[in-house]
């Protein structure tokens, strides 16, 4: 069995097994060291979040069973890609893939609050009236199908190598839950680390309440092209500690932090 042959059989326990170890991590980090203090119930919070990802998870192994791995093999076994970075060294195709498919990601995440139907799903994630690590895994079933179609385009259009593919996969999990993340940094290591990865601080700025901040600071794993494009924010006018979090107009309990009143949200006036 080759390398390539051992990841595809074991992708799903790769991703599992990093998913809960940097959830872990995060929980316990948050419980040290808390950024703010959180407004509602954490217990009602992390029960609705953590279902709305599991029946999120369900739905993409139900309706794409074979991944964004699966569909690279796919594409490779049957040449159908456009470049094909995969005849590049592997080292050199694994940063072009996550720079590429970062920048993709980006660019979606834009699209999705310019376009109003797109914005409807999207602001289930901007509903969320507190902000820890969950708040990185809560988006609407529809945004996380639609995100993998964009995925799959990417894919198409570039042609990674599939441990390339992981790669982004587990990092850009990894950082949603890491930037996401009721964690306090000392100012000095998060001016650092803000050179090569979204901070919490940085993309907290994105979650407040305000609306030229709300249109802000993108980026989920690097942070460079919040600064290319112009969508740079560096701190909330109203201070971590004191800015309101979620969208002015949703703070209803029900469609901020219950199941139903998430899946439902989109449809509303």
């Amino acid at each position: 069995m080759t390398w390539h042959d051992w990841i595809l059989n074991h992708e799903g326990a790769i991703r599992v097994s990093f998913f809960i170890s940097i959830l872990v991590v995060m929980t316990i980090w948050e419980m040290l060291v808390p950024r703010r203090l959180l407004q509602s119930s954490k217990s009602v919070r992390w029960t609705n979040n953590l279902a709305l990802i599991i029946l999120n998870t369900l739905t993409l192994r139900l309706l794409f069973p074979l991944a964004a791995l699966g569909f690279t093999a796919y594409l490779h076994q049957h040449h159908l890609t456009l470049l094909n970075i995969s005849h590049l060294p592997v080292e050199l195709s694994i940063i072009l893939t996550i720079i590429l498919m970062d920048l993709a990601i980006y660019g979606q995440h834009v699209l999705f609050h310019y376009v109003p139907i797109f914005w409807r799903i999207h602001k289930v994630h901007h509903a969320d009236t507190d902000y820890d690590v969950t708040t990185g895994l809560r988006f609407h079933t529809f945004e996380i199908l639609l995100s993998m179609l964009i995925k799959f385009m990417t894919i198409f259009i570039l042609g990674p190598p599939v441990i390339a593919v992981l790669a982004f996969e587990v990092l850009l999990n990894a950082t949603s839950m890491f930037n996401h993340g009721n964690i306090k940094l000392p100012l000095k290591l998060d001016k650092i680390l803000r050179l090569v990865t979204v901070t919490p601080d940085m993309h907290r700025v994105h979650h407040s309440v305000i609306f030229k901040e709300t249109n802000s600071n993108f980026g989920f794993n690097l942070p460079w092209w919040d600064w290319i494009f112009g969508t740079y924010t560096a701190q909330p006018r109203q201070g971590h500690k004191n800015m309101t979090i979620g969208l002015s107009n949703i703070r209803n309990s029900d469609d901020t932090s219950k199941l139903m009143g998430m899946l439902l949200l989109p449809f509303r006036k």
